[in-house]
């Protein structure tokens, strides 16, 4: 994942620092120089990694941070201080106009993943209550309004397009048909070129002459490194874009646009592409991506994303069924569909404190909820309700009916029981104890 290299690498110093307890000018001269390093590594741009460094620097000589005794520790306060500023310190939001719809134009070279994100957008859009719209802008590229529908279909939204007209006409027919029909966003996908050319800048000045757009954002794949620092800039030179929207930031790239993009164009991340489903989608918090980067975790970003899945009136179901002792597999059952929503298990996991550099090896399939689902509908209804009943021969029907061994249908069985005895011991006697609701869709506890 993003950053593993650059964590790795910060925290290996931050030991050392630590290791030392009071601090000399030289150990953290000597520490800056090794963060430095470790930046260059990530791809951070040249002078941005000296700037940063710098400023580490200054502030930690000059705020008196040798003379305490915890000054490792106010060390790593101001590196991740820093690091929040350096990506903008506070979350950007979009903007909206002041009468429907509010538009949105994401722009970018060809392949970077604007047309999969106009749905992503547009499906985030929607969890927030909006009526979003799509718009299919690019008449080039074979089969990409197709391309468009297919994902628009996926979330379940509407696509306005006009086969092959001038995309300026395209876009203004589109701002008429969404105030007649209510829609209160409207994402223009737009062509791209395999470089930046006259005519694909032109064409994008046409569509903002031809509409007025509220949000032109810039999608960039992270994997190129720091040419995406050198395309937002470029793109922001001509067109003077509002924000960026990083995709693929859980592949192998070393984060290094991340840190580089705010500092060079003044533009601000807005939303980060974290998987390839459609609903892999983060809205960018600088102090949460710095408290990642620093293997803090990013607790908040989990507990929203469990908050915006979980169904409150059947969460306090189960709640109430734990505490009575009644839980069985038919809840088991649904704490693993609620999982399955949040995303990827290794993007979720990671968001725990510490496990980000835990993960980096671990092969963690998103495979092992479907294997635990279809060995628990190979049950009968009576032995979900009551899996007491489940002996040898029940067993070995279960595992045939879902392709299972008999061994894997055991060790659901154990953690079952070790899951159900847990929350037994948090509710106390007589139940008086509370178990928070969101917690049953924590994952952990399934070898997860």
């Amino acid at each position: 994942m993003a950053f593993d290299n650059l964590s790795d690498k910060l925290n290996a110093v931050f030991k050392r620092l630590r290791s030392r307890g009071k601090l000399t000018e030289a150990d953290v001269k000597q520490a800056m120089r090794e963060v430095r390093l470790a930046l260059l590594e990530a791809d951070v741009n040249y002078k941005v990694a000296k700037d940063f460094t710098n400023t580490v620097s200054e502030k930690c000589i000059g705020a008196n941070v040798m003379e305490s005794l915890t000054a490792p520790q106010m060390v790593v306060k101001i590196v991740r201080d820093e690091l929040t500023a350096l990506m903008g310190s506070e979350q950007t939001r979009l903007k909206t106009a002041s009468k429907i719809p509010t538009v949105i134009m994401l722009c970018g070279l060809q392949g970077s993943g604007k047309t999969t994100h106009a749905a992503k957008l547009a499906k985030f859009l929607k969890s927030q209550g909006h009526r979003p719209m799509l718009v299919g802008c690019d008449i080039y590229r074979p089969a990409a309004i197709e391309q468009l529908k297919v994902v628009g279909a996926a979330v379940n939204v509407p696509v306005f397009e006009k086969g092959t007209t001038k995309p300026e006409r395209t876009a203004a027919e589109a701002i008429k048909y969404a105030r007649d029909y209510g829609h209160d966003f409207v994402i223009l996908d737009t062509a791209g070129r395999l470089h930046i050319d006259t005519e694909l800048m032109d064409e994008l000045k046409r569509i903002t002459e031809a509409v007025e757009v509220n949000n032109i954002l810039l999608v960039v794949d992270s994997m190129v490194g720091q040419d995406a620092v050198n395309i937002a800039k470029s793109f922001n030179d001509i067109l003077e874009i509002d924000g960026i929207i990083l995709t693929k930031l859980d592949g192998d790239t070393r984060g290094g646009a991340a840190l580089s993009v705010r500092a060079v164009t003044g533009k601000p991340i807005m939303f980060t592409g974290v998987g390839e489903k459609l609903d892999e989608l983060d809205e960018f918090h600088p102090d949460r991506m710095a408290s990642r980067i620093l293997g803090m975790g990013d607790m908040l970003s989990l507990i929203e994303r469990v908050e915006s899945e979980i169904d409150e009136k059947k969460a306090a179901e189960t709640a109430k069924r734990l505490q009575e002792n009644k839980f069985d597999m038919n809840d088991l059952l649904e704490q693993f569909q609620s999982i399955k929503k949040m995303g990827s298990l290794k993007s979720v996991l990671s968001m725990l404190p510490g496990m980000e550099r835990q993960l980096k090896d671990a092969d963690i399939d998103d495979r092992q909820l479907l294997r635990v689902e279809a060995i628990i509908y190979s049950m009968t209804k009576k032995e979900r309700a009551k899996p007491d009943i489940i002996n040898a021969s029940r067993k070995r029907r279960i595992a045939a009916g879902c392709g299972m061994s008999v061994e894997e249908v055991n060790k659901l069985l154990r953690q079952y029981e070790q899951m159900k005895k847990m929350f037994k011991q948090m509710s106390g006697k007589n139940g008086k104890r509370r178990i928070p609701r969101g917690m049953m869709n924590m994952p952990g506890g399934f070898g997860f």
